[in-house]
């Protein structure tokens, strides 16, 4: 056994994380940084231009007439300079944070899309579509608002009190120390709401909530057809109706929980002149200058309010924060999963036949029963072998397994001789072609959906692929043919049409091991025949596998295994196994019965022999 290293690799996470993000456009981002402290800093010119207006005014009182004009209305310009300055800083800083979030928003995307395509099924089957459609769509996107938009906040957050504080103290540190007492009590209020530990476990409690409460909504969207179909409804969908309640159980306390934080640092810091005035009073008693005392007083009592917005921009940068965090997180749960592992030193095969040595596999760890147990078999190049058994005997896992959508807990898979895990996985999905019992097709026009299997497919190669499959005839009754796109305009495939679609994907792939998974278990009877007729044709020089419920689709494989309960209990052909008198036989007496089922009125079902 490998010796676990010692070494754990940390991970940043909060801010940390958020600005390790934002530094992959670096430039665009110091860019940002700096205009948005300058812009900071030039918020605040005005109101160092309306003191020194203030003291001309004073100086002069109360004869006007000694007013240096030109003076006082440099200052205004001053004011105004400051105030535009602001204004095209903060405009310059948006536009590096716009570019800098639009790049990394894009980068991040590609990243993550092309990481859960690398992971194994079984982790898209238990973390839930829902979930990853939040976390890429939701959480993913506040990454690009923070960098657009909380990104130059947090910098002016951060120089604005400092600014702030060197104005407050400068001009009469008496008057500044009355203000810092209300800033101070602002501050230790916010830091009771945001700063603890049980903040934070709310908040991603409230993340959890949402995405249990989202996984759910799609599941009920995906299945609306079966709840209208039994008249049911949103209440009686049970899942949806229990997240939906915990949400609501959750966030209405979690709401009213903020409700006496809030409001009290609202009251503190839009009534800072309230700390201010009780010290002028007591300055304005003692003073013997009457003039420098009025001026700084006035100077105050306009100042002190501009608090109320830094505080703000304080307390909303760091809820935003806070959420964002938490998305982070979510997202990088999903991208620090392990995707399955790359051989070091790629190897190819020159042959296609599929062989399981000893292969046993669980789905979720050790203790669980095994999907499949010390499965062995060989599928030869250019011969079909058939995979049979009733439901759960493992026979869709043999079919997971071969492209490896998962990695078998024990033994292995070979192609041509060579380990699956000794392959490039791109080297393994040229190796294998693949049709699932669910077909999926893009909102995208029927040749693009064919195409897939082959990007470089002439419209030829698309339209034999299409005749193979049985589906020629009825892509060119709709509206635009081969370039009718699926789902628009009230263009709806049923499923056997669905699943020819997908067997022509397969066949313009022309890959030369193919893995149909219930492929005809939409087809009728005569498709089914025509589509094995398209087979022959198919199979030429090819390993093929067949996971299969209708038994008459493989009575003329050249090899039938037989599955129960994960193992292989039967092999050969259907005459060798049918003389067996086991587990095919009694399957294929019970399938043959079922074919001749009949409704008869009033007596039920009957065997019609």
């Amino acid at each position: 056994m490998k010796k676990k290293s010692s070494n754990t690799v940390q991970h940043k996470e909060g801010v940390a994380r958020l600005l390790e993000l934002a530094a992959t456009k670096k430039s665009l981002v110091i860019g940002s940084v700096i205009l948005s402290a300058l812009a900071s800093i030039a918020s605040f010119v005005p109101f160092i231009a309306i003191y020194f207006v203030v003291r001309e005014v004073m100086g002069v009182y109360p004869d006007f007439t000694a007013l240096d004009v030109q003076k006082t209305i440099g200052f205004g310009w001053l004011a105004f300079g400051g105030v535009f300055g602001n204004i095209l800083l903060y405009f310059g800083a948006l536009m590096c944070s716009h570019l800098a979030a639009f790049g990394t928003l894009y980068e991040l995307k590609l990243n993550f899309a092309s990481h859960i395509a690398r992971l194994p099924l079984g982790f898209h089957l238990n973390y839930g579509s829902g979930k990853l459609r939040k976390v890429m769509d939701e959480n993913i996107e506040k990454i690009e608002g923070f960098i657009a938009h909380q990104l130059p906040d947090i910098v002016a957050s951060i120089v604005a009190p400092v600014v702030m504080l060197v104005i407050l103290l400068a001009v009469d540190w008496r008057f500044g120390l009355a203000a810092l007492v209300g800033i101070i009590l602002a501050f230790i209020v916010e830091i009771k709401a945001y700063g603890n530990d049980g903040a934070k476990k709310m908040m991603d409690k409230y993340q959890s909530t949402l995405e249990e409460m989202n996984n759910a909504s799609v599941e009920y969207i995906r299945g609306i057809s079966v709840v209208k179909a039994f008249k049911q409804t949103v209440y009686s969908f049970r899942r949806l109706h229990q997240t939906i309640k915990e949400y609501t159980d959750f966030v209405l306390p979690f709401t009213l929980s903020w409700e006496n934080y809030l409001s009290l640092f609202s009251t503190i810091i839009n009534n800072i002149y309230l700390f201010v005035i009780p010290v002028g009073i007591l300055i304005g008693v003692n003073s013997t200058d009457y003039t420098a005392y009025a001026m700084t007083f006035i100077f105050y009592l306009v100042f002190v309010p501009s608090i109320s917005s830094v505080m703000m921009k304080i307390m909303y940068v760091s809820s935003n924060g806070m959420q964002i965090s938490g998305g982070i997180e979510r997202m990088d749960k999903v991208l620090y999963t392990k995707t399955l592992p790359e051989a070091s030193m790629p190897k190819t095969s020159k042959g296609s036949e599929v062989e399981f040595k000893n292969v046993s596999f669980c789905y979720d760890g050790e203790n669980e029963t095994p999907a499949l147990s010390e499965v062995s078999f060989r599928a030869n190049q250019g011969e079909v072998t058939a995979i049979v058994g009733p439901s759960g005997s493992g026979k869709s896992t043999i079919a997971h397994l071969i492209p490896r959508f998962f990695d078998v807990t024990e033994g292995s898979i070979q192609i041509g001789g060579v380990d699956i895990r000794d392959m490039a996985l791109d080297y393994l999905m040229e190796k294998v072609s693949f049709v699932f019992q669910d077909v999926f097709l893009f909102k995208q026009s029927i040749m693009d959906n064919i195409r897939i299997g082959n990007q470089e497919a002439t419209d030829e190669q698309i339209f034999s692929a299409a005749k193979a499959a049985q589906c020629h005839e009825f892509v060119e009754r709709l509206p635009s043919g081969y370039h009718t796109v699926i789902g628009t305009r009230g263009v709806h495939l049923s499923g056997g049409e669905r699943q020819r679609i997908a067997i022509a994907r397969a066949i313009v792939k022309d890959a030369p091991i193919i893995v149909l998974d219930e492929a005809t278990a939409f087809a009728d009877p005569e498709n089914e025949h025509l589509i094995q007729k398209a087979f022959e044709q198919l199979i030429k020089n090819k390993t093929v596998i067949i996971i299969a419920h209708r038994l008459s689709t493989v009575r003329s494989a050249n090899k039938i295994i037989v599955m129960d309960n994960g193992r292989i209990v039967e092999e050969g052909t259907h005459q060798q196994l049918m003389s067996l008198n086991g587990k095919y036989n009694t399957m294929w007496e019970m399938y043959t019965k079922a074919l001749d089922w009949k409704i008869n009125t009033g007596k039920g079902i009957v065997y019609n022999v």
